[in-house]
């Protein structure tokens, strides 16, 4: 078992291990690990300072996660966007390739919510083969993005072994990696692992901060490793309410990335996936963040705002002067130049 595993085998998992170390009443949270469970690693644990602080808000069960059953449990609309198993295909030149349904530590606002941690962890043999020979029958197929659950909660075998096949196949230029690992488990970002990915070039790795208190010495030296094997680093940033809704907030959080080599890329307006309303942050308030990012820090620390349309309809920026409204009712174009209705209701 390497170093990482073992870090990952003493992560929180139950009600009673959070009540050890933190007042809180665990009878109404025992419905709520039920249907969405708990695991938060005990790195990421660690940067907790107080019940409902930033990092608590992201790992902690709450009761609210049970009250909006009426939002869909899949707003993007990935199953119907799915040719075959492990495989979601948006965009003509893009796809996503599930490759895990496990991660190190289970987000409370995931928009896989419904299925991370929430079934048996897959087994990429179970659909992998059938995956990689859909995007090598389909020569309009440049870039694949992996991501899960988490790639690298895969090993270092199963991953190269997926980063192997997909080499070979002639019509991809590029491949991305989505993980929160450098975040929460940054022992997983090993000089083994990096050198191993150093092989598979172009390669590029976004990674998830959603908080500056998330950047550690530890997460600072695993996107370290990252960028010295050549690997581009981006951010993918979830507006969220109570964690980050807060232009100070936002504005530091893309500032210290810079400082860790990390370039922020978006920041999403989060999905309105059921179990995740008490983390909804307006619309207005993302606008009034990007308007207090433009021209108060340097180009490079001022991402894209965008919006993951629901229906699968894609994601769109979100510019002051782009956006039309009409109440909570934006009106917005997306990649096909269509003009969709987002209800941005809390």
């Amino acid at each position: 078992m390497e170093h990482w595993e073992k870090s990952l085998a003493t992560s929180i998992t139950s009600l009673k291990e959070l009540a050890e170390r933190y007042p809180v009443d665990i009878e109404p949270l025992k419905a709520v690990i039920e249907r969405y469970p708990m695991r938060i690693t005990s790195y990421y644990f660690a940067l907790i300072r107080k019940v409902g602080d930033p990092i608590w808000r992201q790992c902690a069960p709450n009761q609210r996660e049970l009250e909006d059953n009426h939002r869909p449990a899949d707003p993007l609309n990935e199953a119907e966007l799915s040719p075959v198993p492990g495989v979601i295909h948006r965009y003509p030149d893009r796809v996503v390739l599930l490759v895990s349904s496990a991660c190190a530590t289970f987000c409370r606002f995931c928009m896989r919510k419904h299925r991370i941690g929430c079934q048996e962890v897959l087994k990429t043999s179970d659909y992998t083969d059938g995956a990689l020979k859909y995007i090598e029958r389909t020569p309009t197929v440049r870039d694949v993005i992996l991501s899960g659950g988490d790639p690298l909660l895969l090993s270092d075998e199963e991953l190269e072994d997926i980063l192997g096949r997909l080499h070979q196949i002639p019509h991809l230029e590029m491949i991305r990696i989505n993980t929160r690992a450098p975040v929460t488990l940054p022992d997983r970002i090993t000089s083994r692992l990096c050198r191993m990915l150093k092989r598979y070039h172009p390669l590029y790795v976004n990674t998830h901060f959603n908080h500056p208190l998330e950047i550690t010495c530890e997460s600072a030296g695993a996107c370290a490793k990252l960028a010295d094997a050549g690997i581009p680093l981006g951010n993918q940033t979830v507006l969220l309410k109570g964690v980050n809704d807060d232009l100070a907030v936002m504005k530091r959080l893309m500032q210290k990335l810079l400082t860790i080599r990390v370039r922020p890329y978006y920041i999403h307006q989060m999905d309105l996936v059921r179990g995740t309303g008490h983390f909804h942050a307006s619309v207005e308030e993302g606008l009034k963040i990007m308007a207090g990012l433009r021209g108060h820090t340097s180009g490079m620390a001022t991402p894209y705002y965008v919006i993951d349309l629901p229906g699968g309809k894609g994601k769109v920026p979100i510019l002051p002067n782009d956006v039309k409204r009409q109440g909570q009712t934006f009106f917005l174009r997306n990649y096909l130049g269509e003009v969709v209705e987002y209800h941005d209701s809390g």
